[in-house]
């Protein structure tokens, strides 16, 4: 199912198309291909120093224990949609440099840079990807054995979307909303803040 922007000017095809579904196809299971160009996506986004301070843990449905682990994370609005994707991914980042212990100021922003190579990298192997806030990450912690020294940022779904056809009636006011986001000028100004 496509959903693309409606911008005021073409933008990038990948970025047009990117969105964030609640419907996945329960039945999918990623290729590891598919995981490592996601992975390798991830690897190469812009980062302060080069420092790359993210680390992603990855739970592929595949290894159903695992999965449901990390799915009970999850708000249990998220897990009711969540279930259904192939792959759960918790980001995490490192907030401080390696090569001298300072803080790294700039650590979770360069992780959210990364998340969103994956979330694109994701659309372009007609993959959809869905960030998620609304977990706990105390159990994620826990579940992952993430060391204190790192910051829990989200978890990310991605999966196959399903096809309009396929959507249960639950679904499908959700998923055929059209999409909005602010007017473009409320989103930028020139030479100084403006609200």
């Amino acid at each position: 199912m496509e959903k693309k922007a409606l911008t005021q000017v073409t933008i990038n095809e990948v970025i047009a198309s990117r969105w964030s579904p609640r419907a996945f196809d329960p039945q999918y299971i990623l290729e590891d291909k598919q995981i490592t160009s996601l992975m390798e996506a991830a690897r190469w986004a812009p980062s302060c120093r080069g420092e790359q301070p993210w680390k992603f843990v990855l739970f592929n449905k595949s290894d159903a224990t695992a999965f449901s682990q990390a799915l009970n994370c999850l708000s249990v609005s998220n897990q009711d949609w969540a279930m259904d994707a192939s792959l759960l991914i918790l980001s995490c980042a490192n907030p401080h440099y390696r090569h001298n212990g300072q803080e790294n100021g700039y650590a979770h922003y360069d992780t959210g840079a990364a998340s969103e190579n994956i979330c694109l990298q994701a659309t372009s192997l007609n993959l959809a990807a869905h960030q998620m806030g609304g977990f706990s990450k105390d159990k994620a912690r826990e579940v992952a054995h993430v060391p204190d020294n790192y910051d829990i940022l989200s978890f990310i779904a991605i999966g196959k979307p399903l096809e309009m056809d396929q959507l249960r009636e639950d679904q499908k006011e959700r998923e055929l909303n059209e999409r909005s986001r602010l007017p473009l000028e409320q989103i930028f100004s020139f030479n100084q803040f403006k609200e």
